[in-house]
């Protein structure tokens, strides 16, 4: 592997940061005052700065059901959200490869929010210029972060679910050799950062609930980074159920479907390149207005919320902030495998919250707009569709061949209009490829470390 200069944490010192230098862990502590500060690269980690994993338990009064909904927060991530992560290991891993140069290449960041921040905040750190490409329709704070770190914006028409609007537009930069694509929807660094940094990041915050296991884990996919965390549980825990949650106004995984939603940073019209469907038993689908409902409560309507649940006052405080709309998706559909799957107290389901509230205001301020005036009432009509619904058909078991090939074709049919051949789709579908990306993880660490 051909190295150049290259400053920032190993994938093992992002999941252990508490194993950096202690020099390098005191300036990194004390830099995260100062969010520009290029030391804050050595702050990306699930971890807070007691070296415990960042995340709460919901209370059971709050979710209904007997397992332990295990939530790992990502809004004190660098940059807000922890799509940092995938953003700087794909670009480490172009340095090492030579492919990018500081002083000639430019970031190109194909994204509908998260990850395009997290690519527009590295370069910034890194001292790159950078280009993301993402929908018109995304909230305007997503669009207002970028510029704050220096990004240009490419909009592309429409919504999140005409993401294949902007590959199609990122296959005009790759004409000129000076764009380097960070293409989370198919470069295996985002795979790689999930699978070892989320994935055992998950496995340990479960340790100290129920049988310390994992019976569940959950995540929507965008860019279906996340949960490839799914794959390395699975090692741990093989009965582990892994489930991807669509939008219902967008169900192309679960049946094909076609639409528009409201679910910022999923739900994107196809299967990703880095998607290993072998990995994945569930398809659960999830009413994009719930997400911003369920928002609406847990963030503004905390009070109600207790009332109608004979909590005391305050019980709620420490859910504050951390939840945007993706991450309300990721605890609904937590909640209704739980529910689906009949499973007890004993049991732990795993999801993630990938940023905060405060990327969400302008989508807050959209929905009475759209409902009118939403009075205690009919929101507490909404908390018990919302977080006591049950729907079995919601839900689509994919662990047969027949839906795993089905899954194949979908992925198929998108990828090889941009470029990669039927044979390296073909090798996807053996988990040996799967297990022999995730071990290059060792080797980029050593090269980092020697560049650094």
């Amino acid at each position: 592997m051909t190295t150049t200069t290259v400053s920032g944490p190993t994938y093992r010192e992002m999941l252990h940061p508490e194993q950096l230098p202690p020099a390098i862990r005191r300036q990194a502590l004390a830099g995260s005052a100062d969010e520009l500060d290029p030391i804050n690269l050595f702050n990306i980690t699930w971890r807070g700065p007691d070296s415990q994993i960042r995340h709460v338990v919901l209370p059971k009064q709050l979710t209904g059901v007997d397992a332990n909904i295990v939530v790992l927060t990502g809004r004190d991530f660098p940059s807000g959200s922890h799509k940092v992560g995938p953003a700087y290991t794909t670009l480490v891993e172009g340095e090492l490869s030579g492919e990018i140069q500081p002083g000639r290449s430019t970031m190109i960041g194909p994204s509908t929010g998260n990850f395009g921040i997290g690519v527009a905040y590295i370069s910034k750190l890194k001292g790159y210029p950078a280009i993301v490409i993402m929908p018109e329709q995304m909230s305007e704070e997503r669009y207002q972060r970028i510029r704050q770190y220096g990004g240009q914006l490419d909009l592309t028409p429409g919504s999140e679910s005409d993401v294949i609007l902007v590959l199609e537009r990122t296959q005009e930069y790759k004409k000129d050799p000076r764009n380097q694509i960070l293409a989370q929807f198919e470069l295996l660094p985002n795979y790689r950062f999930h699978r070892y940094v989320t994935g055992r990041s998950a496995i340990e915050a479960a340790q100290s609930y129920g049988n310390g296991r994992v019976a569940a884990f959950v995540s929507a996919p965008g860019s279906a980074g996340t949960i490839a965390a799914g794959d390395e549980i699975k090692a741990d825990y093989p009965e582990c159920m892994v489930c991807a949650l669509e939008p219902k106004e967008c169900s192309t995984l679960f049946n094909n479907g076609r639409g528009t939603h409201r679910i910022e940073g999923i739900g994107d019209k196809m299967v990703t390149l880095i998607h290993n469907v072998l990995t994945t038993d569930y398809i659960g689908l999830i009413h994009d207005d719930d997400c911003v409902m369920g928002l609406e409560l847990l963030e503004r309507r905390r009070g109600l919320l207790e009332g109608t649940l004979g909590m005391p006052a305050g019980s709620l405080d420490s859910l504050e902030g951390i939840f945007g709309i993706s991450g309300i998706c990721n605890i609904l559909g937590a909640i209704r495998l739980a529910r689906h799957l009949n499973l007890s107290s004993d049991d732990n389901v795993v999801t993630i919250a990938t940023d905060g509230i405060d990327r969400y205001p302008s989508v807050l301020a959209n929905l009475e707009k759209r409902r009118g005036p939403l009075d205690d009432a009919k929101l507490a009509d909404a908390f018990d569709e919302i977080f006591r619904g049950r729907n079995p058909k919601d839900f689509l078991n994919v662990r047969s061949r027949e839906e795993k090939d089905r899954l194949f074709a979908y992925k198929e049919q998108v990828w090889t209009n941009f470029g990669y051949t039927h044979d390296y789709l073909e090798s996807m579908k053996s988990q040996s490829f799967w297990d022999a990306e995730f071990a290059k993880v060792g080797e980029v660490d050593a090269a980092v470390t020697a560049a650094r």
